[in-house]
């Protein structure tokens, strides 16, 4: 079986960068993709914007917090992620999100970049591959997330 998402857009809000208390770096970033619908009646072209909240651990967190920012274009493959938990008001509540695995930086070589020395065009970071150490915990309450 497949779970594979493959997105390119723009980043809507600077990323959110926490460290867990076992000192792994996780950022999210909302990324915004555009597609153009034309209606053949009307000859009339609409954006629908679909706004997506990507997870990144570790490494690609590393990569988010130094070159990411608000406007920069992105490509992101990962996995789509869907948690479940209960409100406080006990209500059940769903969030999907995109776990990736893979980024590239987009766009101009500046457009991606705070103060950072210069990075070579287009440069691509995967996550590593899994290593035998601890992983997270699922945590079904997104009020104890480190965002």
């Amino acid at each position: 079986m497949i779970n594979k998402v493959i997105l390119v857009g723009n980043v809507g809000l600077d990323p959110e960068v926490r460290t867990t208390e076992s000192g792994v770096k996780v950022a999210r970033v909302r990324l915004a993709t555009t597609e153009r619908i034309y209606n053949r009646q009307t000859n009339e072209s609409t954006d629908l914007t679909e706004w997506h909240t990507i997870t990144l651990w570790r490494g690609l967190a590393e990569v988010v917090d130094k070159y990411v920012r608000k406007g920069s274009q992105i490509y992101v493959e990962g996995r789509l992620r869907t948690r479940e938990w209960t409100d406080k008001d006990n209500i059940k509540r769903y969030s999907t999100e995109i776990l990736a695995d893979d980024l590239k930086l987009l766009g101009r070589r500046g457009d991606n970049q705070q103060s950072a020395p210069a990075a070579p065009a287009q440069p691509a970071y995967q996550q590593a591959a899994a290593q035998p150490q601890a992983v997270p915990a699922v945590n079904d309450d997104p009020d104890d997330l480190p965002f």
